[in-house]
């Protein structure tokens, strides 16, 4: 089968563009033909919140060869892109979509090639985590044009019927992020940080946004005993500040260690090997990503009632969702995840679960999609 992926690859940073490498090399694998069509520029410099887009030179992320054409802002480059897609003849575009600020240029490009191909959206979120009141109406243009699409979560899949109620999709839990290299010892790992290795090192990891609850568990962190501490690791979107205050005044100042930084995919084992538990404090959530790289490093896990954690935390039985978005709530949950049988508990499951969630079992059920359901 001839297949086409739209969307961000290296050199652009972040898990949007390390799935859909993992995707397109698990398709070639499999003996498709498959091309990677990239963004020439993906938001102007003045929208991106972070400091930089790009993968650092040294990093170790997956790089494909892509062909980079669709600007964001210059629909001369809608066009181009089109004709890029059309001249490789594909069966099946894939797009991936997360935010409505994409939806011009994608939805030209469907429009424009859905009488020559099928066309599947594949959906890290249908609505974004802090949403506009544009977001709907836009999705609604682009999910016009689709025949199907990749669902990877229950709660993304009720905002695709929400505004799309006759939708045709096929549901899958987000696969392992297993391309960051191998576990290495907590205390190796420990003294790299520059941390006690003999505490119980909580995580939080990723992209720093107020959605994500960081001060709901620097809250938390400040009722538990001094045999906990917590590692926050992950770049600032905006300021920083109101965490580092609330850091300060913290009784658990001394165990908090901030790490306010892009990391980069060449340093995650090091923050994932000196945890013991990852924890997703959440305040509003889709899926996230992070719990695919925390299975694959063995990594009980606690978050909120958001999103699809109950999915894909607790039911699993893989760690702990809290009864409420509380500081109380994860302090609890916290001190429940560490107790001696729930921890054999949870590294049973989540060995379990590891092998379900294998990129082999995605790429089946999408062409069983493409085949017999659209």
């Amino acid at each position: 089968m001839r297949i086409a992926i739209l969307s961000p690859f290296y050199p652009y940073r972040g898990g949007i563009a390390q799935f859909s490498a993992m995707l397109y090399n698990q398709l070639i694998n499999e003996g498709h033909q498959v091309e990677a069509f990239n963004f020439k520029r993906l938001y102007p410099d003045f929208l991106f919140p972070g400091k930089t887009q790009y993968v650092d030179e040294n990093d170790e992320a997956i790089r494909i060869n892509t062909i980079r054409l669709l600007d964001s802002i210059n629909p001369l480059s809608f066009s181009k892109t089109v004709r890029a897609i059309k001249d490789f003849n594909p069966d099946v575009l894939i797009i991936s979509y997360w935010m409505s600020f994409f939806v011009p240029g994608y939805a030209h490009i469907a429009n424009q090639m859905k009488k020559h191909s099928k066309i599947i959206v594949l959906l890290h979120n249908a609505i974004p985590h802090e949403p506009n009141f544009f977001d709907k109406p836009l999705a609604s243009l682009l999910f016009k044009q689709a025949d199907g699409f990749i669902v990877l979560s229950e709660n993304v899949r009720e905002e695709l019927q929400q505004l799309s109620p006759d939708a045709k999709y096929m549901l899958n839990p987000h696969p392992l992020y297993n391309n960051y290299g191998e576990k290495i010892t907590k205390g190796e790992a420990c003294n790299k940080l520059n941390i006690d290795s003999n505490k119980k090192n909580l995580l939080f990891f990723g992209l720093i946004r107020d959605y994500k609850g960081l001060d709901l568990l620097i809250e938390a962190v400040g009722k538990l005993d001094g045999s906990y501490q917590l590692i926050i690791a992950g770049e600032s979107y905006g300021s920083f500040d109101k965490y580092s205050n609330q850091i300060k005044e913290s009784e658990a100042s001394k165990r908090i260690f901030v790490f306010n930084k892009y990391i980069s995919d060449k340093d995650i084992p090091i923050y994932f090997s000196a945890a013991d538990a990852l924890i997703l404090p959440y305040k509003s959530a889709t899926q996230s990503g992070v719990v695919s790289i925390g299975y694959h490093y063995d990594l009980p896990m606690l978050s909120t009632p958001v999103g699809d954690f109950k999915q894909s935390i607790e039911i699993p039985g893989t760690g702990i969702v809290v009864d409420d978005i509380s500081s109380k709530a994860i302090y609890k949950g916290i001190e429940d995840l560490f107790k001696p049988e729930e921890q054999a508990r949870f590294h049973h499951n989540i060995s379990l679960q590891k092998k379900a969630l294998s990129w082999d079992v995605l790429t089946k059920k999408l062409l069983h999609f493409i085949n017999e359901e659209i």
